[in-house]
């Protein structure tokens, strides 16, 4: 197809996905055209850089991501339970939560404070209320300090990347008075650039010594991201850029996850139960759990691997072709496809996901046990490309992990004190509920009783208003 003048190739064929991100991966790249529109925010970081300066990149940040640094739970623990605190005592009050806006706020507290060991804070200042509350309510909401101004510039400037996205190559017209990403930037950078000189600083007044390759990959366990990444440069730019790039995935994808999987059990009320059931058996109701844990709570990632399959945190992707080259016919007997040079190959994770062809003829329904049954070893053991959540090939998120385990443990926290979760469409605005002609459509959209959307990841419109229910434990 013809994408505004330029030629571009859409595909949902697995086999396409895996040349792209792996098999040909050396002759695909993010391109010239997504790094111009991403470079304001996103600088030369590792999502937005390719070959050599994209190798640098990933070489510094990936033995951060070693299992013993990602299995301490403590930074975790601190944040779930304000933010358990603040939704049991809104819900004891009578009014329904935005679980989006939660977790985007509990995922920034826990993101900052894992990549600087300086936590912005955006949950202290409070959870907002809905549309519907009454005046004292509504003006109580919350305080106007510098942690609200932060998480809402942080959320503006990724606003201002997905319009570009949108836009394609087009986006300098939509900006042709004002740069959009300025002003945003202008707040994250007043909180990011004092913690930036604070451990450039530490380092430099520190004798000066030689580190090797192998001690640099050594990780303290009090050792922020930051303190790591300043072993490799002092490039304030570099550092910077790095930091945000991280940031925004550790944010966004996350709080993505936890608020459909809120959503999946407000809609599946069984699931519930059977993951309460697990949770309590292995950790009871109060414990924290720990790394060991959350192995071999199978269900649970079940659960997370479900609502990936349904609702992948970053839903469409693509790379631009370096040099002429083919993909794979999709049929047997087909010829390959020609794929010219500087060609956009864009891929739809989500629509690939729900493929019935892939997954089985129930591929549209919630259901965690096909990860558990013999539907896993029909269907993706044998093609384990029908299922990239987090990419793929060598450009895989290094973060993996991580958001298993912080979704992992956020919903083991949830489930250990509700123990029954409904959505609220009093709570949530009249226009982003879905309209009443979604129900002769086919597919999960007859049934879906929020608003799926997306920009660079996807997200609930207009929130997700819900209620949850204390749970009597013993």
């Amino acid at each position: 197809m013809d994408i505004f003048g330029g030629g571009s190739i859409f595909t949902l064929e697995p086999e396409h996905v895996k040349q792209v991100l792996a098999t040909q991966f050396d002759n695909y790249e993010k391109g010239s055209e997504f790094k111009e529109a991403m470079q304001d925010v996103l600088g030369t970081g590792v999502f937005n850089s390719d070959g050599d300066m994209w190798k640098f990149h990933r070489s510094m940040t990936r033995p951060f991501f070693s299992k013993d640094r990602i299995s301490h739970f403590n930074l975790f623990e601190r944040h779930a339970d304000e933010l358990i605190g603040l939704m049991a005592q809104r819900f004891r009050d009578g009014y329904a939560i935005d679980a989006q806006d939660a977790f985007s706020r509990f995922t920034l507290d826990s993101a900052t404070e894992f990549l600087f060991g300086s936590c912005v804070h955006s949950l202290k200042s409070g959870l907002p209320y809905p549309e519907n509350a009454n005046a004292y309510s509504a003006q109580s909401n919350g305080v106007s300090d510098a942690a609200e101004e932060f998480a809402k510039a942080f959320s503006g400037a990724q606003e201002v990347l997905a319009q570009r996205a949108r836009l394609g190559p087009y986006w300098p017209m939509w900006e042709i008075s004002k740069n959009k990403a300025i002003e945003p930037l202008k707040i994250v950078s007043a909180f990011i650039d004092p913690i930036l000189a604070a451990a450039l600083e530490k380092k430099n007044s520190s004798p000066p010594k030689t580190i090797s390759a192998e001690k640099k990959e050594d990780i303290d366990d009090e050792e922020t991201l930051l303190d790591h990444l300043v072993k490799y440069t002092d490039d304030k730019v570099i550092l910077k850029d790095e930091i945000l790039n991280i940031m925004i995935a550790g944010r966004d994808t996350t709080a993505t996850t936890l608020t459909f999987a809120t959503y999946l059990l407000a809609m599946h009320p069984d699931a519930v139960v059977r993951l309460r059931n697990e949770i309590l058996d292995k950790v009871g109701p109060s414990r924290c759990p720990t790394y060991e844990d959350i192995r071999e709570m199978k269900y649970l990632r079940a659960f997370i691997n479900e609502t990936l399959r349904l609702f992948p945190a970053v839903p469409f992707d693509g790379r631009r072709s370096k040099k002429a080259t083919t993909l794979a016919p999709v049929r047997p007997g087909e010829k390959p496809f020609y794929v010219p040079a500087e060609t956009g190959v864009s891929y739809s994770v989500f629509l690939m996901h729900r493929r019935t062809d892939l997954w089985g003829p129930d591929a549209s329904e919630f259901d965690p046990d096909r990860f558990l049954d013999e539907r896993l070893h029909k269907y993706l053991t044998p093609n384990p490309f029908i299922f990239v959540p987090f990419n793929a090939g060598p450009r895989i998120c290094l973060g993996q992990q991580f958001a298993y385990n912080e979704t992992s443990f956020m919903l083991v926290r949830l489930l250990q004190t509700f123990d029954r979760f409904e959505l609220d469409p009093t709570a949530q605005p009249p226009e982003t509920i879905p309209p009443p002609s979604w129900k002769n459509a086919e597919g999960r959209k007859a049934i879906e009783r929020c608003w799926p959307k997306a920009h660079l990841t996807m997200y609930a419109k207009g929130g997700l208003w819900v209620r949850m229910r204390e749970a009597a434990n013993p």
